[in-house]
């Protein structure tokens, strides 16, 4: 129940980050701003995981970790009530990258929550199951916020993530036990900070931010992309983001056990199955029968790579990994930010919702390369050991 209790806030989380790419013609139409406009509430709110996330995490780093998780999901409880109470798209923005401060450091405070709770041998999996909570949001919460939004419209769907959070809340706070979440001694900061300088760990940040840059540049503006390129009815929308959410749950339970045989190989394959998907988007984005599992495979691809990345990240950093373990979550919503952003601009240029695809061939060619010569140079490197956890 304890771990459960963070999956649930972990899907709750996710939900409220990604539902909104499936609002965004019902939030552009009440807001009364153009859609590539409303793609900023993606921007923002992935801005404020990458900078307020670690800010958090550091701020709240002394506190007891089950009273930080408890007013972690308080904080994103109250924002999902302001979202819906929004009088209009300025004050809806400035309180998504608000929110999004609580997300950044919800992700870093319950790994280390997790990891306590169960035996050294199970961390992997315990991790792992808080990861899927965001997968799983993609499979059901995306889906149904999206339907929610369509039916009563996107305030509506803000109350439901808010309903969900305090469900979440509730069970965290009657099953989350204090001893298992007991702060370790803080760590030496100026140690945290030289991981930073090995080469395995900043390109793997670098090739993280250019890979997702392809990935949201195009998920941004999936809804409107699909209705009106595609040809796909605006209620069917849910259904194909369903599609999207199953191929992500299958890619990451397959990354991560890909990683554990072969790490790079399996990263530098999903770049490479990245690329051909993104070139048979692009050519085959008018056809709704080809589009359906082409995003199967995508939303596979995809997720697929960040459980290789996010390894080799944590492989490198063992020696000391808390606060590069919580500047992954920033490097990947760098990456979000600057997706929607370019997809944003593309639009504004007037290039059309089909020149999409084709950002993400030239991003991950570009992540590829770097991947390869990260592997290159880190060839007769040894990884550093963990530490020997202490005994109590």
């Amino acid at each position: 129940m304890p771990l459960f209790a963070l999956f649930l806030a972990a899907f709750g989380i996710g939900t409220g980050e990604f539902v909104i790419a499936g609002l965004l013609p019902d939030v552009s139409r009440d807001l009364g701003v153009t859609i590539p406009v409303a793609g900023y509430l993606i921007t923002a709110y992935a801005l404020g995981i990458a900078i307020g996330g670690p800010l958090t995490a550091v701020a709240l780093r002394r506190l007891e970790r089950r009273t930080a998780l408890l007013l972690i999901v308080l904080t994103f409880t109250l924002g999902q009530a302001l979202c819906a109470l929004a009088p209009g798209f300025a004050v809806l923005l400035v309180i998504r990258f608000l929110i999004a401060f609580a997300h950044g450091a919800y992700f870093g405070v319950a790994a280390v929550v997790a990891t306590r709770l169960v035996p050294p041998e199970r961390r992997g999996s315990a991790v792992a199951l808080l990861l899927a909570g965001i997968t799983v949001a993609n499979i059901l919460g995306v889906p149904a916020g999206t339907a929610i939004g369509n039916i009563f419209g996107w305030r509506a769907t803000f109350w439901a993530v808010g309903g969900l959070s305090l469900l979440s809340l509730a069970v965290i706070a009657a099953f989350v036990p204090k001893a298992a979440a007991d702060e370790a001694a803080a760590p030496d900061f100026r140690s945290e900070l030289r991981v930073l300088t090995r080469q395995p760990v900043y390109l793997s940040f670098a090739l993280i931010i250019v890979a997702i840059i392809g990935q949201f540049a195009l998920f941004s503006y999936i809804a409107p992309l699909l209705i009106s390129v595609t040809g796909i009815a605006e209620s069917n929308v849910p259904w194909l983001l369903l599609v999207v959410g199953l191929g992500s749950t299958i890619g990451v339970l397959l990354g991560g056990r890909l990683a554990d045989w072969k790490l790079m190989p399996t990263l530098i394959g999903m770049l490479v199955l990245q690329a051909v998907v993104y070139a048979l988007l692009g050519f085959f984005i008018r056809s709704p029968w080809f589009v359906a599992p082409l995003l199967l495979v995508w939303g596979g691809a995809c997720f697929a790579f960040g459980a290789p990345a996010q390894t080799r990240v944590l492989r490198w950093a063992a020696d000391a990994p808390n606060f590069v373990s919580s500047l992954i979550p920033t490097a990947f919503n760098i990456g979000i930010a600057l997706g929607a952003t370019i997809g944003s601009i593309v639009l504004d240029e007037g290039l059309g919702y089909a020149a999409l695809p084709w950002i993400g061939v030239v991003v991950v060619l570009a992540s590829l390369l770097v991947a390869l010569l990260s592997w290159r140079l880190e060839q007769g490197a040894e990884a550093p050991a963990a530490p020997q956890p202490r005994s109590t």
